[in-house]
C-alpha cells in the first residue's frame, strides 16, 4: 500500500520537480512562494495536507540564502497545516562544501544548514551526491544520499571508449572515481591538487597512466572552474588524447563559463539538480536528468522498500 502523499516544489528548480511529479503521475501541490514587498519569504499553502506525507523538492542551489530560506519556511507551513510526515527532497544541498573546519576560527556551515532544517520539522532528507559523506551523520534523521553512477555509467557505457581512464581531479574525490571505474572497467588516475585558499586551485601531478588514453574527468560539483581547468592541463601535459567531463552539480559560477568554454574537451555532462540557464551551456554539453532516480526514490520510500537497492539492482530509476 503506498501512503497518502502529496508533492510540492519550491522555486529553486521547477523543470526537475516537473520531471519527478511525471514520474510519480502525480499533479504538484498547490503552494505559492514568493517574497513580500519587504523581501522576506511568503508560503501559503493552497490545498489541505491534513495527515497526508509530504515531500518537498527544492535545491539549495544559488540563490542559496533565499532557496534555503524558502526551504525552511515551507516545512514550517506544513507540520503547522498538520501534515504527516515531511520529507525534502534536496537536490543539491548547499553549503555542503563547508563540512569542516580547514583553518582556525571558521565555521562548520554544513552541520548549521543539518540543523536548521531538523529544527524547522523535516523528517527525512533525500540528496544526491553530498560533497562528503560524514555529512549524513550532521544529521539525527534519517538521509538517503543518492549517488549518480548508474545514471552516468549508462551514459558513458554507450560510447564503448576501450581506452577509458577514469580521473579524480583531487585526493578527495577517488573513491568515487574508483566506483565509477571499476563500473565502467577503466583504469584509475588521481590528481595532486594544492589550494592556496578557497579560490584556487592548482593540480600537482597525475598519478596513474593517462599517456594516450582518453581520460574521464569525474566531480561532485563545478563552481568557478578553476580545479578542472587545472586538471584538464595536468592531463595533457601527461599525454592524454582525449578528455570528457562528467559533474553531478554545475553550479557554473562565473569566471566557469568563460574557463571551460576553452578547454579542449570532448564532452562536457552534468545533471540537472540545479538549473542551467541556455546561455551557460557551450558546445559539447549534455544534460542528464535526475527526475526518474528521485521519482523512484520516493516510489520506494511510500512502499517502505530498500533504496539502496535501487544502485545495486540498477533497474529502475534510469
Amino acid at each position: 500500500m503506498v501512503k497518502e502523499y502529496k508533492v510540492f516544489a519550491g522555486n529553486s528548480n521547477p523543470e526537475l520537480a516537473k520531471k519527478i511529479a511525471a514520474y510519480l503521475k502525480v499533479p504538484l501541490g498547490k503552494i505559492d512562494v514568493g517574497p513580500y514587498p519587504n523581501k522576506e519569504t511568503r508560503v501559503e499553502i493552497l490545498e489541505s495536507v491534513r495527515k497526508k506525507d509530504i515531500f518537498i523538492i527544492q535545491a539549495t542551489c544559488p540563490p542559496v540564502n533565499d532557496n534555503l530560506m524558502e526551504l525552511l519556511i515551507m516545512i514550517d507551513a506544513f507540520k503547522r497545516a498538520s501534515c504527516g510526515f515531511v520529507t525534502a527532497i534536496i537536490p543539491y544541498f548547499g553549503y555542503s562544501k563547508q563540512d569542516k573546519k580547514k583553518t582556525g576560527r571558521e565555521p562548520i556551515t554544513a552541520k548549521l544548514v543539518a540543523n536548521l532544517l531538523v529544527k524547522a520539522g523535516v523528517d527525512r532528507v533525500v540528496t544526491l551526491e553530498l560533497h562528503s559523506d560524514p555529512i549524513q551523520g550532521f544529521f539525527d534523521i534519517p538521509v538517503d544520499d543518492l549517488k549518480s553512477v548508474n545514471l552516468m555509467a549508462r551514459y558513458f557505457e554507450k560510447k564503448k571508449i576501450s581506452d577509458l581512464v577514469v580521473v579524480s581531479p583531487d585526493v578527495g574525490g577517488t573513491k568515487r572515481a574508483r566506483d565509477i571505474s571499476k563500473r565502467l572497467n577503466a583504469g584509475l588516475a588521481i590528481i595532486d591538487k594544492y589550494r592556496p585558499n578557497f579560490g584556487k586551485a592548482y593540480a600537482m601531478n597525475v598519478i596513474g597512466d593517462v599517456k594516450n588514453k582518453t581520460a574521464l574527468i569525474v566531480d561532485d560539483l563545478i563552481d568557478t572552474g578553476g580545479t578542472i581547468v587545472e586538471a584538464v592541463h595536468a592531463l595533457e601535459a601527461k599525454g592524454a588524447k582525449r578528455v570528457y567531463i562528467y559533474c553531478t552539480h554545475s553550479l557554473l559560477t562565473p569566471p566557469a563559463v568563460e574557463r571551460l568554454k576553452h578547454l579542449k574537451i570532448e564532452e562536457f555532462v552534468t545533471t540537472d539538480t540545479v538549473p542551467i540557464p541556455r546561455d551557460k551551456m557551450f558546445p559539447n554539453f549534455k544534460i542528464i536528468s535526475t527526475g526518474d532516480l528521485l521519482g523512484e526514490t520516493i516510489k520506494r520510500i511510500l512502499k517502505g522498500e530498500s533504496v539502496i537497492e535501487l544502485f545495486k539492482n540498477n533497474r529502475r530509476g534510469k
